[in-house]
């Protein structure tokens, strides 16, 4: 088939795992082009997802922060916030973060095509632009990156202006007296803890028993505790939807199973994303799929077809733009023969609900079905003088280690500063440490890293005194 242009790297998608992969074919030397549907790279985490919902979360941390501090001031809104005013640098933050990884690309010699790229063959991908022409791009290597959009069940009608996605809900242009938001994710969890922070009576209607129960689940009660305990939030746990509705009017109803309704002035609909393959024609490169259309990889990111790479969104958890990148250097070193260093184990998680929550290594749970004996430390932040000073004392720091060599297991925190915090116990985890490390050296004080020090004080006294270290 005749094709238009050859490079030896194509790249669909240019979000972190697409920009990071496109680099490191470019700096190897080779011809490399990122495909792009939209008018600037860096897809939904950089225009739709992390960078503007992490803008609005820091005006309503800012603003928790003033009310905190109400003996000195009084902190109130005037009527009909607009969402934007509350993202005054977001623009900014987003032309600056854009105009750097286009900088990235443009100084290693990347071609960016822009158009909807979908597989011809095994090695053409057909690009179509915005004037309705066509373009046949033939590659030695091509990296499927094109994340997910929100999932929307057929029963709720998405309109993007009353019931919104995650994409849209950001677009809303007054700040909503009410808010019902379905799902118990991470996205759905952080929303809920932004909007109640900023004054609007949150909704959340999750068909689980736990909010985020894939985190340790004492974490996870913690963080289900502080929602329940804001004046402006309310949890609805273990309830399925029977239909969704806007008035047309003000409001937006739902229908529960058992016959309860529940009003909003709009809702969130944040029940998981799906991945953007439906465009791609992944049947013409005979790519195998999971049953929820997910992209099936190795751990090389290589799927069932050799030269065809898939990282980020598209082959399903943990789906972090941190995780998404070193996916993507990772399958190019691969794809280059080139040795990517160490094994890629112990992702940190970062969810950036107020309070922050992260974890990495072992859940509780899984280290008692992994090891003979475990014991877990503990350091509530009412005990770490920074906090208390900072006033943010309702936050815990907890180590999870394997009393047989002391070794450190998993790291779990909820708190201001845990998805900093998190990184001091993924280096322990990675150089297979044992927790005296927290004891034996020093640090700053009075500083939130001080947890980890009265945790692992906390986790030795547990711990026999003749156990003897690995």
């Amino acid at each position: 088939m005749k094709i238009d242009r050859h490079f030896q790297f194509v790249i669909i998608g240019s979000g972190p795992g697409g920009q990071k992969a496109a680099i490191q074919a470019a700096k190897a030397g080779r011809s490399v082009a990122v495909i792009e549907r939209e008018r600037d790279v860096g897809g939904a985490c950089v225009h739709h997802g992390t960078i503007p919902s992490k803008t609005l979360r820091e005006s309503a941390v800012n603003i928790l922060h003033c009310r905190r501090s109400a003996a000195l001031c009084d902190v109130h809104f005037r009527d009909n916030v607009k969402v934007e005013n509350l993202m005054t640098h977001k623009t900014n933050v987003l032309r600056a973060h854009v105009a750097y990884m286009k900088d990235q690309l443009d100084s290693n010699t990347v071609t960016v095509i822009h158009g909807r790229g979908r597989f011809v063959t095994k090695s053409i991908v057909a690009v179509t632009k915005i004037d309705g022409s066509v373009q046949r791009i033939g590659a030695d290597h091509i990296i499927i990156a094109t994340g997910s959009t929100p999932r929307t069940p057929d029963n709720i009608p998405v309109d993007h202006e009353h019931i919104l996605d995650s994409d849209s809900i950001l677009s809303m242009i007054y700040l909503p007296e009410s808010l019902t938001i379905l799902g118990g994710g991470v996205i759905a969890c952080e929303y809920a803890s932004f909007f109640a922070c900023l004054g609007v009576k949150v909704t959340v209607v999750d068909a689980n028993a736990r909010l985020l129960g894939f985190l340790d689940p004492e974490i996870s009660d913690i963080f289900e505790h502080s929602m329940k305990e804001h004046e402006h939030c309310r949890l609805l746990s273990d309830r399925n939807i029977r239909t969704v509705e806007w008035d047309g009017v003000s409001c937006v109803t739902t229908t529960l199973e058992d016959g309860e309704g529940v009003t909003g002035e709009k809702m969130l609909v944040a029940l998981g994303r799906t991945p953007n393959i439906r465009d791609l024609a992944t049947d013409k490169a005979d790519l195998n799929l999971t049953d929820r259309g997910q992209i099936i990889v190795n751990e090389h990111c290589q799927t069932n077809i050799s030269h065809i790479y898939a990282v980020g969104d598209v082959i399903g958890f943990p789906a972090l733009a941190s995780c998404s990148m070193e996916q993507g250097r990772r399958a190019m070193c691969h794809a280059l023969k080139v040795d990517p260093g160490g094994p890629f184990e112990f992702i940190p998680m970062g969810i950036y609900t107020i309070p922050e929550i992260a974890s990495v290594g072992l859940t509780e749970t899984k280290a008692r079905a992994q090891y003979a004996s475990v014991e877990v430390g503990y350091a509530p932040f009412d005990e770490v003088a920074r906090a208390q000073i900072s006033g943010t004392q309702d936050g815990l720091l907890k180590l999870i280690a394997n009393t047989a060599d002391r070794k450190l297991l998993g790291v779990h925190i909820i708190g201001d500063g845990a998805t900093e915090l998190i990184h001091m116990g993924q280096l322990a985890l990675l150089a297979g440490f044992p927790i005296d490390v927290f004891i034996e050296n020093v640090m700053n004080f009075p500083t939130l890293a001080e947890a980890y020090r009265i945790a692992a004080l906390n986790l030795s006294n547990k711990i026999p005194k003749d156990t003897d270290l690995a």
